[in-house]
């Protein structure tokens, strides 16, 4: 199980939001391209970015920022979601050496763009599905549904996705444990390979992921918590590989 660091863009910053809230942030960083040297110095082997204002506004908004990154470090997977709503923001970020889109609002309002995208770009595409007790939201969080996380996840596996990042809106940014009983719940039931995301503060959240990684689990994405200090990501990394060991 790979730890994935994640870098929040939002007016050109690396922040951090609770439940999504745009207007509940906090800067880590006015530099996100330093704050992703940071973690690569540590031994991060993907890195997560998401456009917040992509996110809400439906379209690429802090490209160059992600378009830095990518550049300062050519030879590091990274993913990135929010707002890729066409095939030109796709290709766009794809021939900026983006390894994998995430995509999140459209894949639960238009599964054929996804499916369009799986055969554009084979296994670079990861579906991001954001649940509040069990159901998606969309737009950045802004809209709750009334769909099943679990069945709507089911109807990937025929596409090709890659893996899907699932989010408990609940516990993001909240420091309050990750879903372990969700997320594992996720993973036995989809033949994809789940990333966990949201909630992750401490090394015991690691721990309670790995004891479930066989279930399907391939990455744990991590935010506020390494950025204040709660979980030291290199430990968890090294956690990681003994478990897998």
């Amino acid at each position: 199980m790979i730890i994935i660091p994640a870098i929040d863009l939002k007016d050109g910053q690396c922040v951090r939001l609770r439940k999504g809230n745009m207007e509940d942030t906090t800067v880590f960083s006015n530099n996100p391209t330093e704050m992703a040297s940071k973690w690569v110095a540590e031994g991060a082997r993907r890195l997560h970015l998401v456009d917040l204002n992509g996110a809400f506004e439906g379209k690429s908004i802090n490209a160059d920022c992600v378009n830095e990154i990518t550049r300062s470090f050519p030879n590091l997977p990274v993913q990135i979601g929010g707002g890729i709503r066409n095939l030109q923001t796709a290709n766009a970020y794809i021939e900026a050496g983006i390894s994998y889109l995430i995509i999140g609002t459209m894949a639960v309002t238009n599964p054929d763009f996804v499916e369009k995208l799986c055969d554009e770009f084979p296994n670079k595409i990861i579906v991001g599905l954001d649940a509040n007790n069990g159901l998606v939201a969309t737009d950045g969080w802004a809209k709750q549904t009334d769909i099943d996380v679990v069945e709507l996840s089911k109807k990937y596996e025929q596409y090709g996705v890659n893996s899907i990042v699932y989010t408990d809106i609940a516990r993001d940014g909240m420091m309050q444990g990750v879903n372990v009983e969700a997320t594992a719940n996720l993973a036995k039931k989809t033949s994809i390979p789940i990333i966990a995301s949201g909630g992750i503060t401490n090394l015991d959240d690691i721990a309670a992921l790995l004891k479930n990684a066989h279930h399907g689990i391939m990455g744990a994405i991590t935010g506020r918590a390494i950025y204040e200090g709660q979980l030291d990501f290199n430990d968890a990394q090294t956690m990681s590989d003994i478990y897998d060991s």
